[in-house]
């Protein structure tokens, strides 16, 4: 059966919402601007979260002594030889909490992104104890001319959970940053991981009514 999204698949993926709205294959590209996280540098820990691992995900291109701006380059570039059909891209912002930052740092980082033409938008992943009312309102300005999104790493619903993982905030917390970023009406995006220690598969199924009650655009497991 064909779903209310095009396909037969059961879940609206990723990458056809991305076809449907530009018209064509869009493709994102990781950036590791430089920034940390609060769990890291001793405002709230200096150990991070306990799955953690940055290195695990960042092509080789990524790394912080680069320019964003040469990132993007040379990402475009590798894949353009490997996905040839991309015609437009998104700059991701991966590595760490990229809202970290005073505001105007996180304006001379994300500004860097649409130096290129080809750069359609950004991603931005973070914290929801990284992000405030200022830096919110200027993403909703990006956002009126751009494709902007910003994904929250929120990975449980459980508070016990949570702090079994060394998160640093509880899900009271990731609903407050959900609220305050969807109604500014900025793409807003979610970061969940099943199966970690201490939940079973009756807490997983419990979960889902409090993943369905955030304001959430896209949702990544």
């Amino acid at each position: 059966m064909a779903y209310p999204w095009g396909d037969d698949r059961r879940y609206n993926s990723y990458s056809g919402y991305f076809r449907r709205l530009f018209g064509f294959r869009v493709q994102k590209l990781s950036v590791h601007a430089g920034f940390t996280c609060p769990n890291r540098d001793g405002t709230l820990s200096s150990g991070g979260c306990t799955f953690c691992d940055n290195a695990a995900f960042s092509p080789s291109y990524c790394t912080p002594d680069k320019s964003v701006r040469r990132q993007l380059e040379e990402g475009i570039e590798f894949h353009r030889r490997r996905y040839r059909s991309a015609e437009r891209y998104l700059a991701y912002f991966q590595s760490f909490s990229n809202t970290y930052a005073p505001l105007e740092r996180l304006k001379e980082v994300f500004s860097q992104a649409f130096e290129l033409p080809e750069v359609a938008g950004i991603v931005v992943g973070t914290r929801p104890d990284c992000i405030d009312g200022p830096k919110l309102d200027y993403f909703a300005r990006l956002a009126e001319t751009r494709y902007v999104a910003i994904e929250y790493g929120i990975e449980s619903c459980y508070d016990a959970t949570l702090r079994s993982v060394n998160r640093g905030h509880d899900f009271a917390c990731a609903r407050r940053a959900v609220e305050m970023t969807s109604e500014r009406g900025i793409r807003t995006g979610a970061h969940f991981i099943l199966g970690l220690p201490g939940e079973t598969p009756a807490m997983m199924e419990a979960s889902v009514g409090a993943i369905n009650s955030l304001a959430l655009d896209t949702v990544k497991f």
